[in-house]
């Protein structure tokens, strides 16, 4: 790789990191606040303090695996598996509003199931392309594999009136 395709290479990375981590922008005035505070959890929820930590360092993998693919022949090539990619991520944008922004467990529920399928398709599409970039999406994958089971159980801890 030459000085320019390295150049270009790393503005892309930077691209894909920006990209990404709009996602949670959307949720940003969602925050947990009193609704969330005043809501049974169950004993194994994780103390609040975790999840920007842990959403952080996910956010990264999933930009690192999105410009690996990209990489391999640039969006022309890696249309597919990158619109996949975006798709989950529109759907990991909106799941914090559904749940935090407007207090609706199940149907955030029911959108972080889609979005659980949609990361999958992104890992099967990936994983045709270059298997680094796969496994950089797994613990994304287990990371909301937990949320989803975290997410039921607020729901079911929680009854609508």
């Amino acid at each position: 790789m030459n000085h320019q395709t390295k150049h270009n290479s790393s503005l892309v990375l930077a691209g894909w990191i920006l990209l990404t981590f709009l996602a949670p922008t959307i949720g940003a005035g969602s925050l947990p606040g009193e609704w969330f505070a005043g809501l049974n959890k169950p004993s194994w929820n994780p103390p609040s303090a975790l999840f920007g930590p842990v959403w952080t360092l996910l956010y990264i993998l999933m930009a690192v695996a999105a410009w690996r693919v990209w990489r391999q022949g640039g969006w022309r090539t890696q249309r597919r598996p990158l619109t996949f990619y975006l798709i989950q991520l529109a759907l990991n944008a909106f799941w914090t509003p559904l749940f935090f922004g407007w207090h609706l467990p199940g149907v955030a529920f029911g959108e972080i199931i889609l979005l659980w399928v949609a990361i999958v398709i992104t890992l099967v599409a990936f994983s045709k392309v270059e298997r680094p970039a796969t496994w950089l999406l797994v613990p994304y994958l287990a990371w909301v594999s937990f949320a989803a089971v975290l997410n039921l159980s607020i729901w079911r801890l929680n009854p609508p009136l």
